[in-house]
């Protein structure tokens, strides 16, 4: 829901050094790779109680997440990348659930499975309608620079951030956050639903048919 009124923000800040590590030669898959090796440091720390180091790793998460694409618009953008990028987000996020659950297993655990359960919901609602959106030709209109047609909802990435950082700096309140954001996220899981079966419908384009394929972009 905020994606959209937060991105222009978010390119002016990481577009100079972006443009700086392509410059120097930096790979935008090796600031991807980075990202995720700090951002999946969050299971082991969310499972000793450091919540506050868990915090730093998701906002470091994040800034090295936005990097990468500055990068990767700097230096042209690839599939691989593309691909990297979006298998290495999904997992990042399911790390945090799993992490509150074995930091407390009797209060957090059936919450932390719940949520992860309406992930699965946001997920595959985002990259189904992604993959099909994709053989019809149909390009990112909303977001600038995506290289898959993006479906919003009341949870998109902002959100789910601020869900995460909500949790660290009150972790006790995990539960309450966790049962309240999942339910937000079958939502939005809902609405994908419709949206896809509506934009979806009719007949197949016969370029879809014969395998046509669109170049993907870093975002």
């Amino acid at each position: 829901m905020l994606d959209a009124a937060l991105q222009p923000i978010v390119l002016r800040i990481v577009g100079p050094p972006g443009r700086r590590l392509a410059a120097a030669g930096v790979p935008a898959d090796a600031v991807t790779i980075a990202g995720f090796a700090v951002g999946l440091a969050v299971l082991p720390l969310l499972a000793a109680g450091a919540f506050a180091w868990a915090l730093a790793a998701i906002l470091a998460n994040r800034a090295l997440d936005g990097l990468d694409g500055a990068v990767a618009r700097a230096a042209g953008p690839t599939e691989r990348g593309a691909f990297l990028d979006i298998a290495l987000d999904f997992l990042f996020y399911a790390a945090v659930p799993l992490g509150f659950a074995l930091a407390a297993p009797p209060a957090n655990a059936l919450p932390a499975a719940f949520l992860l359960f309406a992930f699965v919901g946001t997920g595959s609602s985002f990259l189904a309608f992604a993959a099909l959106a994709a053989r019809r030709g149909l390009v990112e209109t909303r977001l600038a620079g995506k290289g898959i047609r993006y479906l919003g909802g009341l949870t998109e990435g902002t959100e789910t951030i601020l869900c995460f950082v909500a949790m660290c700096l009150w972790p006790d309140a995990f539960p309450a956050l966790a049962w309240g954001f999942g339910g937000l996220c079958l939502v939005t899981t809902a609405t994908r639903w419709w949206t896809g079966w509506r934009a979806l419908g009719g007949a197949v384009p016969p370029a879809a048919l014969g395998g046509g394929r669109q170049r993907a972009r870093r975002g």
